[in-house]
């Protein structure tokens, strides 16, 4: 199935604004907001995810970005994974952290590790993660509200990935920079 990549002019009208918004933060419009476009609900939602995220959310954003970059890699979505890592990037995330990240490999920090593993072991596991999974993100220093934000970025990237993956998003200019293959 071929996805239309939205321009400002062919977009729904209900959306138009928050494409114009796209354009004056980034200097262009993400090819994964062009094509969510088609679907208001659908790209009005994302966005919905980012910004509570950013207003509301309890792990800092490396580590939401530790989450979206896990569950990008193990989705193997080469659009979210270059996309993720420019934002982990501007997050500050350590470089050796979005090595390993993007490497798929136990991360040299313990606390973030801990994070990655657990959002593993819930991809794995389907919600079902053995009690030890669970402990070990809580003695690491995480809680209920860090694991609910781990499950609501997992619904995101979930939308995400798989529309990547159907649509065969191409991968921005602005991203080209963190170019990913599996």
């Amino acid at each position: 199935m071929k996805f239309e990549l939205h321009t400002i002019e062919t977009a729904p009208e209900t959306v138009k604004s928050e494409l114009e918004a796209a354009q004056s933060a980034y200097g262009s419009i993400p090819n994964l907001y062009r094509g969510f476009a088609t679907n208001p609900a659908t790209l009005k939602i994302y966005l919905a995810f980012n910004e509570l995220l950013k207003e509301h959310g309890c792990l800092s954003p490396v580590e939401q970005q530790v989450v979206y970059l896990t569950a990008s890699t193990e989705n193997g979505c080469t659009y979210c994974v270059g996309a993720h890592s420019v934002l982990a990037d501007m997050a500050k995330m350590p470089e050796q952290t979005l090595t390993e990240l993007r490497k798929q490999t136990a991360l040299s920090d313990k606390k973030l590790n801990a994070l990655r593993n657990l959002t593993l072991s819930v991809m794995e596991h389907r919600g079902w993660m053995p009690e030890k999974d669970i402990t070990d993100f809580q003695t690491a220093g995480y809680d209920q509200c860090h694991l609910l934000e781990v499950l609501t970025i997992l619904a995101q990237k979930t939308l995400s990935n798989y529309y990547n993956h159907i649509a065969q998003t191409p991968l921005d200019a602005m991203f080209e920079s963190q170019a990913w293959e599996k």
